[in-house]
């Protein structure tokens, strides 16, 4: 089978890149890559340290606002699509790239799958909420890394082939523990120890483009007895000296650089917890054994709240600090998202979901 794969930040090329070995071992893969992440930092360095092919295209779109990134991916991604003529359309998650992708594998013959279907934060605002039900509604594969989301799938009136494959991003994980948990390797930030310090990552607009939620976010880092450690996102840092808070998160948080895939979760296999406003890093910290502090209100990813390895503290400094400060002991982590095996259930639903095609 000839499958087109459309990935776009960051979490795509962590979640592509299991994917994308068990496909190219037995099948033909397209790999478009369409630059909404376009930094070194955020994109290159990901496809040299997993050992990701080189895209077949690299479509170069860029930032922009919702709309024009969106109608610019779409009309791109549909020339490819139609010179390449592949049996399906692969696309993650829920960042404009999958949209887009979703949107012109809808309108054309080959059958769309989506990766990490069945998501919901029940937070219409947020642009990812848009994009992950809008690509769920026009997707005929919908793989799911958990039983809840395929039961809001269900609940949902989805008119697709729903399958549970657990999670890509643990066999992500699994694929690069062996050097995250190196005891000889140097932490890649100087002069840190292991368990004497936090990490943090903040990236959401809804953090970052709120001066009073990012000035929260900050007191609530700044307000514990260790040193916290910050990777800037370019968004982060943009924001940080547009609302005048740099100077300050200068002095009080040690701000650093992007890492790469595998220095990011060095950092947080050795960190006493995390604070972050991503999901992927909730389940990553999840699988690393580091508890997480969630900077956000709610979370699609309510099953690890649920085994009381995440805390929801959203941007109350209070609420933050006293997160990050308890040391009080875990629960027994159950098994969430799979054993491990999901890019072998994704690309064997998707031969299955073909095989099928005829008769449909």
């Amino acid at each position: 089978m000839r499958i087109c794969s459309v990935v776009g930040a960051r979490p795509q090329f962590v979640k592509a890149f299991p994917v994308s070995r068990r496909l190219r071992a037995n099948h033909e893969e397209v790999l478009i890559h369409t630059g909404q992440h376009y930094d070194e930092s955020l994109s290159g360095v990901f496809f040299e340290e997993l050992d990701i092919p080189e895209p077949e295209y690299n479509l170069g779109v860029g930032s922009a606002d919702h709309a024009p990134q969106t109608a610019e991916m779409m009309r791109l991604i549909d020339e490819v699509i139609e010179a390449e003529s592949p049996d399906a359309v692969l696309v993650y998650g829920d960042t404009n790239s999958t949209l887009a992708a979703a949107l012109v594998a809808a309108k054309r013959e080959p059958i769309l799958a989506h990766v990490e279907a069945g998501l919901r934060s029940g937070k219409w605002s947020m642009p990812e909420e848009v994009n992950r039900v809008l690509t769920d509604h026009c997707s005929d594969l919908l793989l799911t890394p958990g039983e809840n989301a395929a039961e809001n799938l269900h609940d949902g009136g989805i008119r697709g082939d729903v399958v549970v494959t657990g999670d890509v991003m643990y066999d992500a994980v699994l694929a690069v523990r062996d050097r995250v948990l190196d005891g000889d390797a140097p932490l890649p930030v100087p002069g840190l120890r292991p368990d004497a310090y936090a990490l943090a990552t903040v990236h959401r607009a809804s953090n970052t483009d709120d001066p009073d939620r990012l000035a929260g976010i900050l007191d609530g880092l700044t307000g514990v007895d260790i040193p916290v450690v910050l990777p800037l996102h370019p968004r982060t840092e943009n924001a940080l000296r547009e609302h005048g808070l740099y100077d300050r998160a200068a002095a009080e948080v040690r701000l650093v650089d992007p890492v790469g895939y595998v220095e990011f979760l060095q950092l947080l296999a050795n960190a006493s917890k995390v604070a972050t406003d991503s999901g992927g890093v909730q389940k990553e910290a999840f699988y690393l054994d580091t508890p997480c502090v969630t900077l956000r209100d709610e979370t699609e990813w309510v099953e690890t709240v649920e085994a009381g390895w995440n805390v929801l503290v959203g941007s109350d400094p209070d609420r933050i600090s006293r997160a990050l400060f308890d040391r009080s002991e875990l629960p027994p982590k159950p098994e969430l998202y799979g054993g491990g095996n999901a890019a072998d259930l994704t690309v064997s639903a998707i031969e299955t979901r073909l095989a099928d095609a005829p008769d449909d």
